[in-house]
């Protein structure tokens, strides 16, 4: 059922990264607060007295729709609901997995960085004022510590190699000259430390390098590398399973006799990776009532995504399967275009069911209305600061609901994308963005706010890992 939503406007305020990550630091047991106590229960529908939706009836969808901004909060709401139930064990995650975690634990330096003074640039060390005298051997990067240097001595010194005690200076390979005896001189001033890193530049060894609730990025773990870690403590990513509805899908070839591909499942996976999900599987459900049931059921995941099935149609089973089992339904239709049949339900304490609508791009405003406030809370990430920017052209709205159209970004304008109905991929493939037009429309110019996609955010979910 629809839940009372009075307080759902003020989602924004209640949300807190911090609180999930606190969950995940205290999952040994330790006593956390009641979400009753809080005045939450009713608010969502506690999953100790959640209520169920009713077998016998099937009320119309548009009517009970949630608007847009509000069925986001509360899949963000039911994120954390999951986060307090499930409070989820730290996970110690090796460099080459962790990429799109959120750090449980700060990052300190475990050594000094740079930890032994180094040469910043290809030259020679030198020693106290011009002539110098240079030494037959060099010195290399990674090479135990070189011999002392004397007052008019030098020695040829590679980037990242080793400072030799007592030098004054690294002068480099285009600054200095040799003549017909060897000696060294500098054809310009040299300042006493100049081009060498000292250690400790960079950190000290017990220095916070970044806090809990970072995100692991690429530079991230240079960093980490860099700071002496092999792995990293992070939050575990929650776990995604995709069912894929439908008789008429196939899975290779051309459409042939009223069959069509299957453009979901090739989609979904990547997609719910780079909103940092593990997807353990993507599986194929007949049109058939108790093969859902037993797929839902059956499954361990964290969350579980269904494509298609959840208008009332003769072949649309979610919605009485979801009954079947008792499952708490928080969202029952959104109003917004494409996609507005889409619903989040809760199948146990920390499960949850998003069911997409079957068309693609419809799917895909299912994805990131529901799915993506979901997963990002239980993947304690930060909520992406909102955006606007204006039109470069008028765009049709919905007398009453959101529309979330394609559009790529155009230095300061955002600019709508043709092929943007329900079932067409063609515009989103090319697009930056999705444009959240409001009821009624927006005009050539408007501010509009815009959701980045994953490959075109320069964020994490460029990685797809």
């Amino acid at each position: 059922m629809t839940p009372h939503g009075a307080r759902a406007g003020e989602d924004a305020e209640d949300l807190d990264v911090e609180e999930v990550l606190a969950l995940v630091r205290n999952s040994n047991g330790d006593h956390l607060p009641d979400p009753a106590a809080r005045g939450e229960e009713g608010e969502t529908g506690s999953a100790r007295t959640p209520h169920r939706p009713d077998p016998s009836a099937r009320p119309d969808t548009r009517h009970r729709a949630t608007p847009w901004p509000e069925a986001r909060a509360l899949a963000e709401r039911a994120g954390r609901d999951a986060a307090r139930a499930a409070r989820r064990d730290p996970v110690s995650a090796p460099l080459d997995t962790a990429l799109g975690l959120t750090l449980a634990a700060p990052l300190d330096a475990l050594t000094d960085l740079p930890s032994f003074d180094t040469s910043a640039m290809d030259g020679w060390a030198v020693c106290g004022p011009a002539p110098w005298r240079v030494r037959d051997e060099g010195v290399l990067a990674g090479h135990a510590a070189p011999p002392s240097l004397t007052d008019g001595e030098a020695v040829r010194i590679a980037t990242g190699a080793r400072i030799p005690p007592d030098t004054t200076a690294v002068l480099r390979s285009e600054h200095g000259r040799t003549d017909d005896k060897g000696r060294l001189y500098a054809t310009r001033d040299v300042i006493p430390g100049q081009d060498i890193r000292p250690r400790g530049q960079e950190c000290r060894t017990g220095d916070q390098l970044l806090a809990v609730g970072t995100l692991v990025t690429p530079a991230v773990l240079g960093l980490a590398a860099a700071a002496g870690y092999d792995a990293v403590t992070a939050v575990p990513r929650a776990r995604a399973e995709v069912l894929v509805l439908g008789d008429e899908l196939l899975t290779e070839g051309l459409p042939h006799d009223g069959l069509i591909r299957d453009a979901l499942g090739p989609m979904l996976p990547p997609w719910l990776r780079a909103l940092g999900a593990e997807v353990t599987a993507v599986r194929r459900v007949r049109d058939d009532a108790d093969a859902l049931h037993q797929a839902i059921t059956g499954s361990d995941a964290d969350v579980i995504l269904t494509t298609g099935g959840t208008a009332a149609g003769p072949l649309d089973h979610v919605h009485p399967t979801l009954s079947r089992i008792g499952a708490e339904l928080l969202v029952d239709g959104v109003k917004v275009r494409p996609g507005h049949p889409m619903l989040l339900a809760r199948t146990r304490p920390t499960q949850h069911l998003v069911g997409l609508p079957g068309n693609p791009l419809a799917a895909v405003s299912g994805l990131l209305t529901l799915a993506e406030p979901l997963l990002r809370i239980l993947a304690a990430r930060p909520a992406p600061e909102p955006y606007t920017m204006p039109l470069r052209d008028a765009v049709h709205g919905h007398p009453h609901d959101t529309r979330l159209v394609p559009v790529v970004l155009r230095g300061d304008e955002a600019v709508p994308l043709h092929y943007n109905g329900p079932a067409m991929l063609r515009g989103i493939a090319a697009a930056d963005a999705l444009a959240v037009v409001p009821p009624g429309g927006a005009g050539p110019g408007q501010e509009t706010e815009l959701l980045d996609l994953p490959w075109a955010s320069g964020g994490i979910g460029v990685c797809f890992t």
